[in-house]
């Protein structure tokens, strides 16, 4: 359903790290950065781009917003959480762990990235 997604920083350093370390923990590679300053994560199928916004004002956060990464385990979600508390990220919502939805049970894990963006690694619980 998705190509990609991008997300705006005012901080590269500080979203890299973060980022870095939290699909890290996912099995994805370092960033990349491009001849415009842009960051780029490929995993699997997913790509995901940080960048300073184009036109020159500040980035911000989306309101109601969530970006969330798969995770293969809760185990994986929890080091996603670990390194992204380490990387300059900040714990939200309740602890990780299983919450019940209408899709069935789903293993969460909340964070804010370094430029406030709402995160989260989810791992499908067998029913």
């Amino acid at each position: 359903m998705f190509s990609h997604i991008m997300i705006g920083t005012n901080d590269m350093d500080a979203s890299r790290a973060f980022y870095d370390a939290t699909l890290g923990a996912l099995g994805a590679g370092p960033g990349r950065a491009d001849p415009m300053g842009r960051t780029a994560y490929m995993h699997g199928d997913g790509l995901l781009i940080l960048t300073r916004p184009i036109n020159g004002e500040p980035a911000c956060h989306a309101n109601g917003g969530t970006i969330g990464f798969a995770a293969s385990s809760p185990d994986a979600a929890d080091a996603w959480h670990a390194a992204g508390v380490a990387a300059g990220g900040t714990a939200i919502e309740d602890a990780p762990g299983v919450r019940n939805s209408p899709f069935g049970p789903l293993y969460l894990a909340y964070l804010r990235d370094p430029a406030g963006n709402k995160v989260c690694a989810m791992h499908r619980v067998a029913a």
